[in-house]
């Protein structure tokens, strides 16, 4: 007897040939994964990423991103997350229990101290603030319950960039977990796992994308049982991405470098011209001579990305600052970086750093965060001109 249409629509019998590559891998999207019988069912292995058990646990596409994210890196192991920030809290939650402490360097990303003020706190985990630019300082702060140091180069908005081999060895020194936040290194400005660290965390949404159009974070590791502990949280958190993001971030991996390097070479040319000006006290990008840390750059990276803040003359305003921002054409205000469109966003210090902090010299003025888009420099320098003429006369 001839099925229904409705069903034969669904169980129709044709399977396309085998063998089929094209440049750009193909996209596999799914909640329901199909097995062969109940034996190829109770077989399966989801913490493994040799077979397929549910859409949550992975694809063939998200499979494939997470290896070569890992190869980025220089590490094993990766897990994938919807976003920068719930990267982050996948770490703090397989790592961190109640009584436990956390580290954090006083110029982090900013959504990772309200994590830990927030709902870590709740859960009984403590958190301290301590200076990235003081080897010497975080080895005397780590105590019993520290269980993880977070470190990040360079540092959000204000840019400084720390001595990471000596801050990854006083931890490990003293037994003690260390996450690098790599976003604005990308993999491309140096090795992180070189300096010893045991977690590398990026925003996929940042160069790994580079469209401005996704969401996405990752964790890489090379210790399986560590990798293995990250992925249980996962697991248990119900964290997934997008088959279609997923395309997005594999089709843009291959021009990643390129895009790096274009939008470092930018950053540079553009940095340079602001530190001649008489509106900007200093310019804070790790590239450039007498920036915070940049001895350590040196050291370490063959790279910066394009990405730098300026400290506007305390002798402005905080309007008059703004209103050089609303002047602006070209460079748009947003969040976020390494996308197509040249950003930019002006920050309000007291709300972010500490007192002790702003007491800095590099810190002196009202703080500006230019991000490299891909438009030609003379263009965007043009644009930097007549805002700064419009704004400051």
């Amino acid at each position: 007897m001839p099925r229904d249409i409705s069903t034969e629509l669904i169980h129709h019998a044709y399977q396309p040939p085998g063998g089929f590559e094209a440049p750009q891998p193909a996209v596999h999207k799914a909640s329901t994964v199909i097995f062969k019988d109940v034996a190829a069912m109770r077989a399966r292995d989801w913490r493994e990423n040799t077979g397929y058990t549910y859409g949550l646990h992975g694809t063939p596409t998200t499979f494939l991103l997470e290896e070569r994210i890992a190869a980025l890196e220089g590490g094993t192991y990766c897990a994938l997350a919807p976003s920068g920030l719930a990267a982050v809290a996948l770490v703090d939650q397989a790592l961190l229990s109640q009584g436990d402490e956390l580290l954090l360097p006083d110029n982090v990303y900013g959504p990772s101290v309200a994590l830990a003020r927030g709902e870590l706190a709740r859960w009984g985990i403590k958190h301290r603030l301590y200076d990235p630019m003081d080897v010497a300082g975080l080895a005397a702060m780590i105590g019993p319950a520290t269980r993880l140091v977070w470190v990040e180069t360079p540092g959000s908005v204000t840019m400084e960039f720390p001595d990471l081999a000596g801050l990854v060895a006083a931890a490990k020194t003293r037994g003690v977990l260390t996450a690098l936040d790599n976003t604005w290194g990308a993999g491309i400005a140096f090795r992180a796992f070189d300096s010893g660290v045991d977690i590398v965390m990026q925003a996929l949404t940042k160069f790994p994308s580079g469209g401005g159009d996704v969401l996405m974070g990752s964790v890489v590791t090379r210790d399986a049982a560590l990798h293995e502990r990250i992925k249980l949280t996962h697991m248990r958190l119900g964290l997934g991405v997008a088959g279609n993001d997923a395309e997005l971030v594999l089709r843009s991996l291959a021009t990643l470098p390129l895009r790096y390097a274009a939008q470092d070479q930018t950053g540079r040319t553009l940095a340079r011209w602001l530190a001649t000006r008489p509106e900007v006290a200093r310019v804070l990008h790790p590239a450039q001579e007498g920036a915070p840390g940049h001895d350590h750059w040196r050291a370490a990276c063959t790279a910066a990305a394009g990405l730098f803040s300026v400290m506007f003359d305390a002798r402005y305003s905080r309007a008059q600052v703004d209103d050089f921002v609303d002047a602006l054409q070209l460079f748009r205000i947003g969040y976020s970086w390494a996308g197509p469109v040249s950003l930019v966003m002006p920050y309000n210090l007291p709300e972010m750093r500490s007192a002790e902090a702003r007491q800095r010299e590099h810190l002196q003025g009202h703080l500006v965060r230019f991000s490299m888009g891909l438009e030609a420099a003379a263009d965007l320098q043009a644009d930097l001109a007549q805002a700064l003429q419009c704004a400051f006369g």
